[in-house]
């Protein structure tokens, strides 16, 4: 009853007093008072100092705004409301505490934070000691690359595949990203082996001279990485009699249609998705295999636009292909299928069946 008093009684003459020097220090007094004995405060008395400051700060300079925000991000039941409120402040030098270091801030508060705030904003969620992966999703999402460097710096950051696959796919031109993303602890190995097989040239030589992964995992990840290479330039074998049973099947009832491919793509069918590719194409089976396998995806686009499918399909190959990756590079892969002329693509499409029948020629 006393604290309660005391935090009234401030409040009314500090409200009754229009001279906003008397309101902050009269904020000041309250802060005192609930530092010196916050730990002993239970959520109902935290509730009243919350409604009381936060009442008090909106008309506070931003130096008394950044004084409090830093004398608060350090306690753990600080006021909820008003750390939230100090958290999307947009003077940095008010926000950055609170969002660096205050354990009152839930994840909900960050993810609201990290999607609306600025750049510095960002930058300060990605060093908290602890970030959660719908957080750090955001990050990687919306930072720029101070942030991403942070973010990818900070071993208590927890990256979901989705946000594994994006720092990949913004780290192939990237060496000091790349060197970030190949040292961490917790990357998956199939990230690390698209990473070295997206990465530029000069990535590459960085990334081979980056201490933190043994020589060993490099080795193995090189030599993944040539298997992939002689996968996607393979002849056809008989990990595909099956498919092709199936699609010429298809093909002699006369259902080989667009349909058909997309609801192969669709179900995750690779191998019919590939197959049923080079019928309708008349193409080897290995050049589609190739288009399906490459990291980039130009080559499934022009593949699609010659045959004349439709973006929705074309999506839902890349989709197959290349999983969570493929629905970040959406935006860009349809700028490509937009401009891309369906003649270039038939006449593109007919070089690569002339080079397949000679290739079948020399063999």
């Amino acid at each position: 009853m006393t604290t309660s008093r005391t935090i009234i009684e401030e409040l009314e003459e500090a409200l009754s007093n229009r001279a906003i020097g008397y309101r902050a220090e009269a904020l000041r007094r309250i802060t005192d008072l609930f530092l010196g004995s916050a730990a002993d405060y239970g959520e109902d008395e935290i509730s009243l100092f919350d409604d009381v400051m936060v009442r008090l700060i909106g008309e506070m300079e931003t130096s008394v705004r950044a004084a409090l925000a830093r004398r608060l991000s350090e306690v753990p039941n600080a006021p909820r409301t008003l750390i939230r409120k100090l958290a999307q402040d947009d003077a940095i030098d008010v926000a950055e505490p609170v969002l660096t270091s205050s354990e009152r801030l839930g994840e909900d508060a960050l993810v609201e934070t990290a999607s609306t705030a600025s750049q510095a904003h960002l930058l300060a969620i990605s060093r908290r000691a602890a970030v959660s992966e719908a957080v750090s999703d955001v990050l990687v999402t919306r930072g720029d690359r101070d942030v991403a460097l942070s973010t990818v710096a900070n071993a208590g950051v927890r990256l979901s595949e989705r946000g594994h696959g994006m720092l990949v796919e913004r780290s192939k031109d990237d060496d000091a990203l790349a060197a970030g993303v190949w040292v961490r602890r917790d990357i998956p190995r199939h990230h690390l082996l698209k990473l070295f097989t997206v990465a530029s040239e000069n990535v590459r030589r960085t990334l081979e001279t980056v201490d933190g992964r043994s020589s060993k995992v490099l080795r193995e990840l090189l030599s993944d990485v040539s298997g992939q290479v002689q996968a996607s330039m393979r002849q056809p074998t008989g990990d595909y009699t099956e498919a092709r049973r199936a699609v010429a099947e298809l093909r002699r009832f006369g259902v080989l249609d667009e349909a058909k491919v997309r609801e192969f793509a669709a179900t995750g069918r690779f191998d019919e998705t590939t197959v049923a590719l080079a019928e309708l194409l008349d193409l080897p089976i290995d050049a589609c295999e190739r288009a399906m396998t490459q990291p980039r995806p130009e080559l499934v686009i022009l593949l699609a636009k010659a045959i004349g499918l439709s973006w929705n399909t074309t999506k839902t190959i890349l989709r197959l292909r290349g999983g969570n990756a493929a629905l970040d590079r959406s935006n860009e892969d349809l700028t490509a299928f937009t401009k891309l002329r369906p003649e270039t693509a038939r006449k593109a499409v007919q070089f690569l069946r002339l080079r397949g029948r000679v290739t079948q020629g020399r063999s």
